[in-house]
């Protein structure tokens, strides 16, 4: 994007009148660094979390409402407007698992200077869950059955049924807490016309809004009710959307316009020239966004036209394992690391790479790729090429497979080397690549999306919904098998069943200790790995960038990216 068009974008955020700061505010600690620029190309168009499941309205909401625990740059649950984080040890968890007991920090007020109480937690569950309301978030609520007030800081959450991992509700940024006073009259079907509340929410974060356009940008001061005295450092915030990740990036690491870019997955050779001018750094954080193959273990149609018309066979090649092992140990991660990512991504050798009690150690090595190993593999297996025409064969079967992914340049770049790899232990690939918008659609009509597995190795991205990787790894449930009965929905796209899987499933649903848990979680990973249902490549990043003058930042892919901007501030000069 020209330089011109930037500055013409700046000028029209800059339209906002900002907001006066009090000079005794601004001659201390807090708001001393005037005003605080971000660029989310994806502009908000509301900041109202519960009315968007969007991650662009999540984190402009972040500015201003909070949960009750937030989850820091390792997934870790820290708390927030809470004495603690409940546990079975310290009484906070029941011993049935059937409810969950928070506590408020005493003396919270809302930014109108109101104080925050228990009832202020009730009101928001009952906000989310009222029939009619379009709340984007009603799976976090799942099983809550009612919220008991016992004290004013004091609010119980009750459940169904027991529920060994309670933290869905007020933890993290797409569940925090709303003020009930303010949106009394916002309940059930006028949740949605609830404009005034929707775009301008009070809140117990370090900002209040002074104006929104949805769309295009937002206007922020400091929040003057802010728990913490010396906080925030800047008196405003300026959000400025539109324009695209290349035109955002810029604006940090080139012309110095912004203070923070979101977003930017662009090229590494791209954002290395651009940070080249010293201007900013770019940033990233890791949770658990991994590019992985999947390996279809069914027949697939036999073209891609074709729709599956009754239960398919097994294939007799992806239906081995040793097939399977192979083709993973000749990939070299490292190179798909190095020209896809660069600092945004690093090899994983596990489905579920964090937070870091869950990841498994088993499997480390996996980034050494080994063509000698894989071709002994397949030929101990069986698998020869005794006609000499570069293909492995077993019983008149071939190892000639169909390889499928969306269209994306970095994929289409995998495909090929992966097509070389294996040429080289005796396997012929025929590449093809999808519209992305049919590939990852749900139209069941459709033998091209990734449910319907029209091929017989696929490549794409998948993340846990938040640190516990209970329903995560359930994806890979023999119940989750997608197929005709089902409309073609389910993760287990690869169609591998195994009932001890699924009995440490039924255990780990019913586990309440962290430990435990984590120990379980680490086993099903390796179940999944080892089989080489799935192949794990690269562990993604979110992606940003800052000024260099900008101190504080935490880059976090576990909850909002602002989530500690009331520790953000300019560098001293």
């Amino acid at each position: 994007m020209p330089v011109r068009p930037i500055a013409a974008a700046l000028a029209l955020c800059l339209s906002f009148t900002a907001p006066a700061a009090d000079a005794s505010e601004t001659s201390g600690a807090r708001g001393r660094d005037g005003q605080l620029r971000l660029y989310y190309w994806q502009a908000p168009s509301t900041l109202n979390p519960y009315l968007s499941g969007g991650v662009k309205d999540v984190e402009a909401a972040s500015l201003i409402v909070e949960p009750l625990a937030r989850l820091d740059p390792d997934g870790q649950m820290v708390p927030w407007l809470v004495q603690s984080i409940p546990t079975l040890e310290n009484g906070g968890v029941a011993p049935d698992l059937r409810s969950i007991t928070w506590r408020l920090k005493p003396g919270l007020t809302w930014s109108d200077g109101s104080p925050v109480t228990s009832a202020d937690i009730r009101f928001t569950l009952e906000y989310c869950t009222a029939p009619g309301s379009g709340c984007a978030q009603q799976a976090k609520f799942r099983d809550v059955a009612a919220v008991d007030t016992p004290g004013p800081l004091t609010a119980v959450l009750r459940f169904d049924s027991p529920k060994p991992h309670p933290y869905g509700p007020f933890v993290g940024p797409q569940t925090p807490l709303l003020q009930a006073a303010q949106f009394a009259e916002c309940i059930g079907p006028r949740a949605a016309s609830c404009t005034a509340a929707n775009f301008a929410p009070i809140g117990t974060g370090p900002f209040r809004a002074v104006q929104f356009r949805p769309g295009d940008a937002a206007l922020f001061e400091m929040n003057p009710h802010y728990r913490v005295d010396d906080q925030p450092a800047f008196a405003s915030v300026l959000l400025k959307g539109g324009g695209n990740a290349n035109s955002a990036a810029r604006t940090v690491l080139e012309t110095g316009e912004f203070d923070y870019a979101w977003n930017l997955q662009l090229s590494p050779d791209v954002l290395a020239a651009m940070a080249a001018s010293g201007k900013g750094r770019v940033v990233t954080a890791f949770s658990t966004l991994v590019e992985r193959l999947a390996f279809n273990l069914r027949e697939p149609a036999p073209t891609p036209s074709t729709l599956r018309q009754a239960a398919p066979l097994p294939h007799p090649a992806m239906s081995d394992p040793d097939v399977r092992r192979a083709l993973a140990m000749a990939l070299d991660r490292e190179l798909m690391v190095e020209i896809g990512y660069g600092a945004a991504g690093r090899v994983t050798c596990n489905i579920l790479p964090g937070p870091r009690i869950y990841a498994s150690r088993e499997n480390d090595g996996c980034a050494a790729q080994d063509i000698a190993r894989a071709q002994a593999i397949l030929q101990n297996a069986g698998w020869t090429d005794d006609n000499g025409d570069g293909v492995r064969e077993r019983q008149g079967k071939q190892l000639r497979f169909v390889f499928q992914t969306s269209t994306n340049a970095v994929r289409q770049d995998f495909q090929l080397l992966a097509k070389e790899w294996w040429r080289q232990i005796g396997v012929q690939t025929e590449l093809r690549n999808i519209d992305a918008s049919v590939f990852f659609s749900s139209d069941a009509s459709s033998p091209d999306t990734l449910q319907r597995f029209g091929a017989h190795i696929q490549m794409y991205a998948g993340a846990s919904d938040g640190p516990d990787p209970e329903a995560y790894l359930s994806g890979w449930a023999c119940k989750n098998i997608p197929d005709r009965d089902n409309g073609w929905q389910g993760q287990n796209v690869g169609a591998w069943c195994d009932p001890a899987y699924d009995r440490l499933l039924d255990k780990l649903a019913v586990t309440a200790g962290l430990e435990e848990r984590a120990e379980l979680a680490r086993t099903l990973n390796d179940m999944l790995v080892q089989n080489h249902v799935v192949v794990p490549l690269v562990d993604r990043a979110r992606i940003s960038a800052h000024s260099a003058a900008l101190e504080g930042v935490r880059m976090n892919a576990w909850d909002s990216e602002l989530w500690n901007v009331a520790e953000w501030h300019r560098m001293a000069q």
